[in-house]
């Protein structure tokens, strides 16, 4: 019995004791309106649920009346072993044994299902996250949110919603000009441009074009073909760092399609805010008014000499996510951008959405890394390349995804490449290789999964590992709903203590010459269901599952 089950039960009881004390008089609550949670203390039971306090008064009695009526009815309930009443009202419930354990054949048999759910069914979201520019390598500066945004998509679309995965590429401008003669002057041997771009990166980029294009110094424009050129090259680089961190995207948009066209989406972003009736014109320059959302002064889409700022793009951008479809819009931005939290989600409210609703702006504080080097290519970074060369793919994603985002981070390579159970990633990992070798083990003398007697699971560690995974839907679902995938990373933390210290006590192989039991293969598929569990959680941070370490 989950804890949705338990929930209808309670919600069945609950609604024949309110016709018992008020006839005729519906509650009117529903299963949702029901909270069923893990007891803090394992003692106290599988389950415990505070509803009587909270309906007690509506029911004209006292929480511990209403407890102990609510417990006396759920005495009879098939699979519940036996209920308490604690405290001023909270009920603790125990399920028996064979109740508790059918969930490890429930888990086999989902699969790779299992966690997933329908809590975000319906919602079109668009996420935006890292969007470096195209002007050199991604770096340490992109590798939180690389890491998160991904997982957080996964972990969006394992309870139904619809996402899209979507970079934004800043790839016009003045920044893209000066990107150009830099390269150029890579090429051409020339003084770089005193605000270009430096680093070695440049001077590779160039022989790169070059190698690409040998007559490229010949065209009708060198720098503009130079510029196109090594940004195509840097683009594709970008693309493959985030495919070798596990991280895909499903649109990559260009700034450039914004001001294309006549009239350009920027034309057409301006007058629809001026049809919402935020625009206005003063002092030769055209303004939305943000502060009637919030925003702590107005801003200038288009300046006096006609030029767009880049408030006008940022305008243009959002209510093309719209007209895609995406009625959710949220944005992943670094620690340096603390000042469009106000910004977007006016320009919201300036585009007729609902800025508590329609939009979400979330920071992520700074990473550093213990006795990490500057790129050498680059000369004042620390290239994603670098670190994931260094530390390992899973290691840098699960060590960046298990903090929350809005918190300082310092990574410690050297701990992350520990093969110790002080390694965080190393002790989850370890946990699920061993549900393989078990499982080995368990063919080579002979144990199947052709016998479930769930009845007899009653070892302790077993009531606390199957209380673990019976709880992975609802992890996976509240880290969704609060866009925490750290939430999954430490839960997974927990079953894999939960699981090490159920293997240390309970044997799946029979003992010497013993015959195979029952419990043997019964057992056999409570290992196999936290496989599958830590698996799937894995899957969801974007770290691989390894079957031997």
């Amino acid at each position: 019995m989950n804890p949705d089950a338990l929930a209808t039960v309670l919600l069945t009881v609950l609604d024949a004791v309110a016709e018992q004390r008020r006839p005729g008089e519906p509650l009117g609550a529903t299963a949702a309106d029901i909270t069923v949670e893990r007891p803090k203390n394992r003692d106290h039971g599988d389950w415990a649920t505070n509803v009587a306090m909270k309906f007690a008064k509506k029911l004209g009695t006292n929480p511990r009346e209403l407890a102990q009526q609510i417990a006396d009815e759920l005495g009879s309930v098939d699979g519940i072993a036996s209920v308490d009443v604690a405290g001023p009202g909270f009920i603790n419930v125990r399920l028996d044994a064979a109740a508790a354990g059918a969930l490890a054949k429930t888990i086999v048999e989902a699969g790779e299902q299992y966690g997933r759910n329908d809590s975000q069914a319906g919602n079109s979201i668009n996420l935006e996250f890292v969007s470096g520019n195209p002007t050199g390598p991604l770096h340490i500066g992109h590798t939180r949110w690389a890491a998160l945004g991904d997982s957080m998509g996964r972990l969006l679309e394992a309870s139904g919603a619809h996402v899209a995965r979507e970079y934004y590429i800043n790839d016009a401008g003045a920044q893209m000009d000066r990107f150009g003669a830099s390269v150029l002057a890579a090429i051409t041997g020339a003084e770089a441009p005193e605000d270009g771009y430096k680093g070695a990166y440049v001077d590779d980029l160039g022989k790169r074009v070059v190698a690409a294009h040998p007559d490229i110094l010949g065209a009708e424009n060198p720098q503009d073909a130079v510029r196109d050129a090594a940004y195509e090259i840097q683009l594709a680089d970008i693309q493959e760092s985030l495919a070798k961190f596990n991280v895909h995207f499903d649109v990559w948009f260009s700034e450039r399609e914004l001001h294309a066209g006549d009239p350009s989406l920027i034309d057409q972003a301006v007058e629809r805010l001026r049809e919402q009736g935020h625009v206005y014109d003063a002092d030769d320059a055209v303004w939305v008014k943000t502060t009637d959302f919030g925003d702590d002064k107005d801003r200038v889409i288009r300046r006096g000499n006609g030029i767009y700022t880049y408030f006008a793009a940022d305008a243009a951008y959002y209510l093309n996510k719209g007209d895609r479809g995406f009625k959710h819009k949220i944005y992943l931005l670094g620690a340096d951008h603390h000042g469009y939290v106000h910004r977007l989600k006016a320009l919201a409210g300036s585009a007729g959405d609902d800025p508590e609703k329609d939009i979400e702006v979330l920071i992520g504080q700074l990473v550093s890394v213990n006795g990490a080097r500057l790129s050498k290519r680059a000369g004042n970074i620390i290239e994603l390349d670098d670190l994931r060369d260094w530390i390992g793919t899973d290691a840098l994603r699960y060590s960046l995804e298990r903090s929350p985002a809005d918190s300082p981070l310092s990574l410690d390579p050297e701990l992350l490449q520990k093969r110790t159970n002080d390694n965080p990633v190393f002790y989850v990992q370890y946990a699920h290789a061993r549900t393989h070798n078990v499982g080995r083990n368990a063919a080579d003398a002979g144990v199947t999964r052709d016998t479930f007697a769930p009845e007899l699971l009653e070892h302790e560690t077993e009531a606390a590992l199957l209380g673990a995974l019976q709880e992975f839907p609802r992890i996976v679902a509240f880290a969704a709903e609060v866009r925490e995938p750290h939430r999954v990373a430490r839960y997974l933390e927990e079953l894999a203590g939960l699981y090490h210290r159920w293997y240390d006590n309970c044997r799946v192989t029979p003992k010497g010459d013993e015959e195979i039991q029952p419990v043997h293969g019964t057992r056999l598929w409570l290992n196999d269901a936290t496989g599958q569990v830590l698996r799937n959680g894995l899957s969801l941070l974007g770290v691989s599952a390894p079957e031997r370490m």
